[in-house]
C-alpha cells in the first residue's frame, strides 16, 4: 500500500506517514505504529486504531511551543557564494520592515538564465532562519522545466497542506477551498515561504499567505510585473556578476593562488563568460577537474564566439548554459521567438527599437510589444530608455538561432539591418552637414525603418552611440558581401569619425576601399581614396596620404569632375600644411578655389576663400588673410554651411591674435566654440580652445590661458588624439615657468 493510500485509510497526513516510515527505530511505540500500519494495509482501520494512530503521533515533530510541526523545507545552499551585497542588503531591509508592515511582505528576484537567482534566494534565507520560528515552506514551481512540466498551484498548496500535518481527510476538495485552507493555517505563524524559479503571476499568486507574519520569497526569469503592481512585491532584479565578484568567485573554486597565477587569462575568462555565474562555475570545475591545464587554455576555448556554447556544454540539462537558455527561449510567443533569434545577426553592443523593427521587418509599434515581452523574460536588457542590449552568451544563442533557421530569413534580416543603419547615418549626416555632396543611396528593403534627426545634438548623441555599431556594421556588411553597403556606411560616418579624432578612420576607410576595389566602381574608389588620404594626414602617415590623394585625383581627372578635383586639392593643402609647408599649402588651395568656381560649387568657394586667407596667415599676411576670410565668411553665411561658418570664425580669430587684436580674438573663438559645440565636433571645439588659450597668454591672462588648455587636452585625451600630448606640454611649460 501506498503513503497516499495509507493516509487516506488512517486520517493522517502523508507528511506524518512518511515521517513515521522513516523512524519507526526510535521508540517502541512507533515501533507499534509500524506495526499498526502494516496490518492495516490490506483491511478497514477501526476507530481504536485510529485513536492509537493520533495519540502516537501527537509530538512527532511538534515544536516546544505550541505543538504544532516546523516544516523545514529548504534545499542546502550554494557552497561558494559571492557578492550580491546590495541585493542582500535590501532583503535585509525588507525583513526589518516587515514588522512595521500590516501587509505580507514579499519580494521578487528576477533574472537572466543562469544569473544566480535561486543561489542568493537560498543564500539569503539560510541566514535569516531564526527569523521564522514556524519554520520554512519550499517549492520548485519548475516555471522553466524543459519539459513544460510547470508546477500547478493545486498541487504545490496540497504539498504545503501536507509539510504542515494536516490529515487527508480534513483537505477539501477544489483550490478555491485548498488556498483557504492553507491561509488559514499560516495567518498566526512566521514563516518564510520560498517558491522557486516562477514562470508567471497565476502560478504564485493562490501561494501567497493572507495575513501578515509571513515572508514570501519568489524567483523568476520573468519579471512578474503583476506580483509587483497587485500584491506590492518588492521587485530584485539580479544583474550580471560585477568583474571583482566574478574574479571573488573563481577565487573561491579554484583557490587563490591558481588565480592569482594567471590574471590575464582570468581576466579573459570572466569577460568571455559575459560575467555569467553559471559559466563562470563551468569553467571553474573544468579547471578544478583538470588542475594541470592551464587557465589559458581555458579562456582560448572560449575567444570564438559561434563556438562559446559547445566549450560550455556538460551534458547535463540543468548546468548546461545552452540547455538552461533554450528553456526561456521556449516560453516566448512566436513573434518574440523570431525576434530573438534574428538579434543573433546583429553586430552588438546595443541597439534601438527601430533597428529591432528593420532587423524583423515590422513596424516600429509592432516591436515594442516583442521587445517588452523579451526585457521581461531577461533575454534582452533594457540598459536606458529605448536602448537594448543582450550579454554575448545570449547573443552566441540567439546566432546559432538565427543559423539554424535557414539562410534566407537571416539574409534578409542582414540587409533590412544594414539598410537601416546606412539610412540612419546618411540622414544623420545631412543635418550635420547638409551642403556636402550627395551619393547615390542604396535603396532600403521594405520594413525598414529610417530615424529622422531635428537638430545637430541629436545627430551628435546618435553617432556617439551608435559608433561602436556602425563599426561592426561595416564588418558585417563585408563579411555578407555587401560591399555597396560598406563603403557607403564608411562614407556617411565620416564627420561621426572626424568628431571621435579620427581613431578608426584608417582601418574603416580601407574597409571601404577594398569593397569598392570589388565593386569595380571608379567613383566609390576615388571617394574612398580621398578619404582614405586624409585620414592618413590626420594620423601624420604623410607617404600613404600622398598615395591615396594622387590615385584620388587621377581618377577624378578622367572622369572630368572638377568639384572633387578641388576637394582632393583641399587634402593635399592639409597635408602640406601639417608638413610645414604653408605656401605649398597655399597653392593648393588656389587651385581649389579655381576648380571650385569653374564647376560653380559656392560652398566650395566659400571654404577655399578661408583657406587661402588662413594660408596668408601662415605666411605673415595677416591683413590679407583677414581681407580673404571676411570674404569667405559672407559666403559661408549666405549657403548656411555652420561648419564652414565656425571653422571661419576660428582662422579670423587666429588672424587678430596675429594682429595683436586679442579683444576680437577672443570674441571670434567664442563664435567658433559655440557652432563647433552646437555641431558636436570635439575635435575642433579642442583645437580652437588650444588657439584660444594661447591668446590669453599672449594678453596675460595666464590663468583663462590654463582653463582652455586644461579643458582641451582633456577632450583630446578622451579622443585617444596625440594633440594632447602637445597641449599637456603647454601646461607643463606653463608650471616651470
Amino acid at each position: 500500500m501506498s503513503q497516499e493510500e495509507l493516509a487516506e485509510r488512517t486520517g493522517l497526513s502523508v507528511r506524518t506517514v512518511r515521517r513515521l516510515e522513516a523512524d519507526v527505530s526510535l521508540k517502541p511505540r512507533q515501533q507499534t505504529v509500524r506495526l499498526l500500519l502494516d496490518a492495516l494495509a490490506g483491511r478497514e482501520p477501526t476507530e481504536a486504531h485510529r485513536q492509537v494512530l493520533r495519540q502516537d503521533v501527537a509530538g512527532v515533530g511538534a515544536n516546544a511551543a505550541g505543538g504544532r510541526v516546523v516544516p523545514a523545507q529548504l534545499p542546502a545552499g550554494a557552497s561558494g557564494f559571492v557578492g550580491r551585497r546590495d541585493e542582500l542588503d535590501q532583503l535585509d531591509q525588507l525583513l526589518e520592515n516587515r514588522e512595521a508592515t500590516r501587509t505580507v511582505v514579499i519580494s521578487a528576484v528576477s533574472g537572466t538564465a543562469g544569473v544566480g537567482k535561486t543561489a542568493l534566494a537560498l543564500h539569503w534565507a539560510h541566514q535569516v532562519l531564526d527569523r521564522f520560528p514556524d519554520g520554512q515552506l519550499y517549492a520548485d514551481l519548475h516555471g522553466f522545466d524543459p519539459a513544460g512540466a510547470a508546477a500547478g498551484p493545486g498541487e504545490v498548496v496540497r504539498s504545503f497542506l501536507d509539510a504542515l500535518d494536516v490529515p487527508v481527510r480534513r483537505v477539501p476538495e477544489g483550490l478555491n477551498a485548498q488556498t483557504a485552507l492553507y491561509r488559514s493555517l499560516l495567518a498566526e505563524r512566521r514563516m518564510l515561504v520560498l517558491l522557486d524559479n516562477a514562470r508567471d503571476v497565476e502560478q504564485v499568486r493562490p501561494l501567497l499567505p493572507g495575513r501578515p507574519g509571513c515572508l514570501v520569497l519568489v524567483t523568476s526569469r520573468n519579471q512578474l510585473t503583476g506580483l509587483i503592481v497587485g500584491a506590492g512585491a518588492l521587485p530584485l532584479p539580479l544583474d550580471l556578476l560585477s568583474p571583482d565578484e566574478a574574479r571573488a568567485l573563481l577565487v573561491g573554486r579554484l583557490g587563490a593562488e591558481r588565480v592569482a597565477v594567471e590574471p590575464a587569462a582570468v581576466q579573459e575568462i570572466i569577460e568571455r563568460c559575459a560575467r555569467l555565474p553559471l559559466a563562470l562555475a563551468v569553467v571553474a570545475a573544468r579547471a578544478a577537474v583538470d588542475r594541470r591545464r592551464p587557465l589559458a587554455a581555458l579562456a582560448a576555448g572560449l575567444r570564438d564566439l559561434d563556438g562559446r556554447l559547445d566549450s560550455l556544454a556538460t551534458g547535463d540539462p540543468g548546468t548546461d548554459v545552452r540547455s538552461v537558455f533554450s528553456w526561456s527561449y521556449q516560453q516566448l510567443s512566436r513573434p518574440a521567438a523570431r525576434l530573438f533569434r534574428l538579434l543573433g545577426v546583429h553586430p552588438g553592443p546595443g541597439f534601438s527599437a527601430s533597428a529591432a523593427a528593420s532587423l524583423a521587418g515590422i513596424p516600429p509599434v509592432a516591436v515594442r510589444p516583442l521587445l517588452t515581452e523579451l526585457v521581461l523574460a531577461h533575454l534582452v536588457t533594457e540598459s536606458v530608455p529605448d536602448r537594448y542590449t543582450l550579454h554575448d552568451l545570449l547573443r552566441a544563442y540567439a546566432g546559432e538561432l538565427a543559423a539554424a533557421g535557414g539562410p534566407d530569413d537571416r539574409q534578409a534580416a542582414v540587409r533590412r539591418l544594414l539598410d537601416h543603419y546606412l539610412g540612419c547615418a546618411h540622414q544623420a549626416a545631412a543635418v550635420l552637414e547638409p551642403t556636402r555632396d550627395a551619393i547615390e543611396l542604396i535603396a532600403p528593403l521594405s520594413g525598414v525603418t529610417v530615424d529622422e534627426f531635428g537638430s545637430a545634438a541629436a545627430v551628435t548623441d546618435w553617432f556617439t552611440t551608435e559608433h561602436q555599431v556602425l563599426v561592426a556594421a561595416v564588418r558585417l556588411a563585408v563579411d555578407a558581401g555587401l560591399d555597396r553597403h560598406a563603403w557607403q556606411l564608411v562614407w556617411s560616418m565620416q564627420r561621426s569619425v572626424d568628431h571621435r579624432g579620427f581613431r578608426d578612420a584608417v582601418a574603416l576607410h580601407r574597409i571601404a576601399l577594398e569593397a569598392a576595389r570589388r565593386l569595380n566602381d571608379p567613383t566609390a574608389q576615388a571617394y574612398s581614396h580621398r578619404l582614405l588620404g586624409r585620414a592618413y594626414t590626420i594620423v601624420g602617415d604623410h607617404d600613404e596620404a600622398r598615395a591615396h590623394l594622387g590615385q584620388a585625383l587621377e581618377v577624378y581627372r578622367q572622369l572630368g569632375d572638377d568639384t572633387n578635383q578641388a576637394h582632393v586639392h583641399f587634402g593635399l593643402a592639409e597635408m602640406a600644411d601639417r608638413q610645414g609647408r604653408p605656401r605649398d599649402a597655399l597653392h593648393q588651395v588656389e587651385q581649389a578655389l579655381a576648380r571650385y568656381q569653374s564647376s560653380g560649387h559656392q560652398v566650395g568657394q566659400a571654404n577655399a576663400l578661408n583657406s587661402v586667407g588662413w594660408f596668408h596667415g601662415r605666411l605673415g599676411d595677416y591683413e590679407k588673410a583677414l581681407h580673404y576670410c571676411q570674404q569667405a565668411l559672407g559666403l559661408i553665411q549666405e549657403v548656411g554651411d555652420t561648419r564652414g561658418e565656425a571653422g571661419t570664425w576660428d582662422s579670423i580669430g587666429v588672424v587678430h591674435h596675429h594682429l595683436g587684436r586679442y579683444t576680437e580674438a577672443v570674441a571670434a573663438y567664442e563664435r567658433a566654440l559655440a557652432l563647433f559645440r552646437d555641431l558636436g565636433n570635439r575635435y575642433y571645439e579642442a583645437d580652437t580652445l588650444v588657439n584660444l588659450g594661447d591668446t590669453y597668454h599672449a594678453n596675460g591672462d595666464t590663468g583663462a590661458a590654463r582653463d582652455c588648455w586644461r579643458v582641451a587636452a582633456a577632450i583630446f585625451t578622451d579622443l585617444d588624439h596625440p594633440n594632447a600630448e602637445q597641449v599637456r606640454a603647454r601646461l607643463r611649460d606653463g608650471d616651470e615657468g
